[in-house]
């Protein structure tokens, strides 16, 4: 039974899950068509403020919620701080959209991708300390599950992309690791790259938000019973 001076914290809760969800997806597509198409460049990098805004926000919601523990606040305080960075960096997206051959766009839209990628990594964390302090043992199993799964995703995937811009900037490779370069260089093999080391850490990040969305309204409901 949950008590009824958590309830109002709850509510917080479950809008910031539901915010979260909705802003991972919408803060990647957001990116994606400012650097690639032209209709949505027409309104500026204001799209990619507002996106990486949403990711704010539903952080901003989940500190109302027992504020008093002390390892899940201090990792929501860490996510934040990525939330104001990717907030920050966001509109280079729109600038390098514009002027592509600048290096100090293009750098800056880098360290977007990078910092946007440690954000979902922490995001990770964040969700494991949530389900530790939920009545969910089922929940619990499978957030620490899909949470390491992640994680090893992600960490691959900072290393594959390290390992590939490192070697791209060296004068001399071997023929083999040549072939492989030109052969990443097409469209498809990046493509299934971007959906393995990307779209899925979040599409699992978007799955456990909501599943624990379902967790707090059931408490909410089982209190009010």
């Amino acid at each position: 039974m949950t008590s009824p001076d958590l309830l109002p914290s709850l509510r917080f809760l479950v809008r910031g899950l539901l915010v979260l969800f909705w802003g991972l997806p919408i803060t990647l597509l957001a990116c994606v068509l400012i650097a690639t198409a032209e209709l949505p460049r027409a309104l500026g990098f204001l799209p990619a403020l507002v996106s990486t805004g949403l990711l704010l926000y539903g952080l901003f919601e989940l500190t109302r919620f027992r504020p008093q523990e002390r390892e899940w606040r201090a990792a929501l305080e860490r996510a934040l701080l990525l939330g104001f960075t990717l907030f920050g960096l966001s509109p280079f997206v729109y600038f390098w959209s514009r002027m592509p051959s600048e290096d100090y766009y293009l750098q800056s839209l880098v360290a977007l991708a990078f910092m946007g990628l440690v954000f979902v990594y922490q995001l990770n964390h964040v969700l494991q300390r949530l389900a530790a302090m939920l009545p969910d043992e089922t929940l619990r199993a499978d957030t620490l599950f899909f949470t390491q799964v992640n994680l090893t995703i992600m960490i691959l995937a900072g290393v594959l992309a390290g390992t590939y811009h490192a070697l791209n900037r060296m004068d001399a490779l071997p023929p083999v690791l040549l072939e492989t370069l030109d052969l990443l260089e097409g469209f498809r093999p990046r493509l299934t790259l971007v959906v393995l080391l990307v779209l899925l850490p979040i599409s699992m990040t978007m799955s456990l938000l909501w599943k624990m969305k379902d967790t707090v309204l059931g408490m909410v409901y089982g209190a009010r019973s």
